[in-house]
């Protein structure tokens, strides 16, 4: 068990998520006891700076939780990372728009980067701002959340994060899906939803208010790695749940259980390896860009690259393992009572990511070979 104590919350609260990961299916959102244990053990807001109140966690200590969380449910897991990281944002605002939305430890946001929204610049009731019209989809989580962010293109020529209350969002029942049920990943939208200039910023530009290297440290970086974390955390849930499968289990037309055949067996060490491998990969490239953060150096390109390959490798492996685990369980883990068929069906979605989708590695291939790459976003 990790010493950090925001990762021991995430793995006491195992039993209540579990318990609760049925209904999300059924719900197609996070249950609110599950949401309200994230939100009060500070699950929901990980990367919120100390001087707001928040856990200001480092990066290795984020994807722990988030691996812990995603073990016992990957829909929470997935939650946490995206309401999580999207609370780092909270050290780029004005101290006293961060504090509006990030200084109660109830507030959860979320929401989404692209830049689907369009703003007008504008007046209201004396404060300059924009109007925003869009809509968003992959709206993880936005539900639960207080504030809701979107990214829009305004007419003065920047893009823009927005941050808008829950009252001003519609929310669509989009999320019909086969994986990451419970994430309530559904599309949002405003219409003419004025947002004042103070609760946006402009990624790329605006610089850090609060002086930390978590605020330092590459977002979209930072977000790869908490993506592919929620994978981690599924494909170690699926080993575990075909090694209590095994060793009961006997197949049709087998006087021997899972666990003493010799296929169960290989398979499960091929898939163990790969995984813990895969996790450490991703541990040593986020803990060797820290160290320069925290000692004031700049996290280079390489860092970078290495934490970016890292990540999208443990989201492939990740999936792998979760294959491997329903391959060998057999027919048990089509039906709707295995978890195993949930974990399938969720590390697959990881997969599909932005941050982390397989064809990603073209990108990192061309980085290693030293051709030019617009890493803006990397």
């Amino acid at each position: 068990m990790s010493e950090h104590p925001i990762v021991a919350a995430a793995e006491d609260l195992a039993e209540i998520i579990e318990a609760n990961a049925d209904d999300g299916e059924r719900l197609r959102r996070l249950p609110m006891p599950t949401v309200k244990a994230l939100a009060d053990a500070g699950l929901m807001r990980m990367c919120v700076p100390a001087i707001y109140g928040g856990p200001d966690v480092d990066p290795v200590t984020l994807v722990e939780a988030i691996e812990a969380l995603a073990r016992a449910d990957g829909a929470a897991g997935w939650c946490s990372m995206i309401a999580s990281t999207t609370s780092s944002m909270a050290g780029f605002l004005p101290a006293e728009s961060a504090r509006e939305m990030y200084g109660d430890r109830s507030s959860i946001t979320g929401g989404v980067f692209a830049p689907n929204g369009k703003g007008v610049a504008s007046d209201r009731d004396g404060a300059a701002g924009f109007s925003v019209t869009g809509r968003w989809a992959w709206g993880s989580g936005t539900q639960h959340c207080r504030w809701v962010l979107g990214g829009a293109l305004c007419d003065d020529g920047t893009f823009r994060l927005c941050w808008f209350p829950q009252a001003d969002i519609t929310f669509h029942d989009t999320w019909h899906t086969s994986g990451m049920r419970g994430s309530g990943s559904l599309d949002f939208s405003v219409t003419d939803a004025f947002v004042p200039r103070e609760r946006t910023i402009q990624p790329g530009v605006t610089k850090p208010v609060v002086d930390s290297p978590l605020a330092d440290f590459p977002n979209f970086t930072l977000l790869a790695a908490a993506v592919s974390a929620v994978g981690l955390g599924i494909a170690r849930r699926s080993l575990d749940e075909l090694v209590e499968l095994a060793q009961g289990k006997k197949p049709q037309f087998s006087s021997r259980t899972l666990a003493q055949s010799g296929f169960t067996q290989v398979e499960l060490a091929r898939a163990e390896g790969q995984l813990r491998s895969a996790r450490a990969f991703l541990r040593d490239e986020l803990a060797t860009a820290w160290d320069a953060a925290t000692s004031g150096r700049q996290v280079s390109i390489d860092a970078r690259i290495g934490i970016r390959l890292a990540a999208t490798h443990a989201a492939s492996v990740s999936a792998t393992v979760a294959d491997t685990a329903f391959t060998v369980a057999g027919g048990t883990a089509v039906y709707d009572t295995s978890v195993l068929g949930r974990c399938l069906r969720d590390a697959h979605v990881v997969t599909q990511h932005i941050q982390t989708a397989p064809k990603l590695h073209e990108t990192i291939g061309r980085l290693l070979l030293g051709l030019d790459v617009d890493t803006t976003m990397f």
